[in-house]
């Protein structure tokens, strides 16, 4: 059996799974900063700050980085499976989109981690 190794998945079965999965994750993340947002009187550097320094926070939202790197990695390569026929020109935007993601979740990861609380 011939594995590829642009996918993030083992198979189809494995790469919808993970789309579900890691939809279900960015879907929750996002209705609690919604749910945060709307709660709070106002919005402040010190508020934010706080809650960015919570440990739950730190890694609920490297989980979410975590989720749109998985998303986006599978997402991409099926479009650009499905659409681009060309190999090199392909290869370029997977390369360049996987890039873009690993760059997103490092940036990530080197931004929220150091945040302590005001």
């Amino acid at each position: 059996m011939v594995k590829v190794a642009s996918t993030f998945g083992r198979s189809g079965t494995h790469d919808y799974i993970l789309l579900r999965a890691t939809a279900v994750i960015l879907a929750t993340y996002a209705i609690f900063l919604v749910a945060f947002m709307v709660s709070v009187d106002t919005i402040t550097y010190a508020v934010w700050t706080n809650l960015f320094a919570n440990m739950g926070m730190k890694i609920y939202t490297m989980l979410a980085l975590t989720a749109v790197l998985i998303h986006g990695w599978i997402g991409i390569w099926q479009v650009i499976t499905d659409y681009v026929k060309n190999t090199g020109l392909r290869a370029l935007v997977q390369f360049t989109v996987s890039v873009a993601l690993i760059v997103y979740w490092l940036a990530g990861l080197l931004i929220v981690w150091p945040v302590e609380g005001v």
